[in-house]
């Protein structure tokens, strides 16, 4: 099983994986990809908590967490 299945194996209720998004040591690349895939199955959310309906914002988050996995 690669890294991104891993990653969204196991579904939260509150925060859609981004405890698993963490949890494994994703490129950059791969992080987009979960965030977008999370986005498509409606199960990303922001900050808030709230789920993401507008693909400009799941961009947003995709790259901002992206960002964050080239400092790591």
């Amino acid at each position: 099983m690669n890294k991104i299945n891993l990653a969204l194996k196991h579904k939260n209720i509150f925060g859609a994986g981004a405890r698993n998004r963490e949890k494994y040591n994703l490129t950059p690349k791969q992080k987009i990809e979960v965030v977008m895939k999370e986005f498509k199955r409606g199960t990303l959310h922001s900050g808030s908590g709230k789920i993401v309906h507008k693909k400009n914002q799941a961009l947003a988050i995709a790259l901002s967490e992206s960002r964050k996995a080239k400092r790591i």
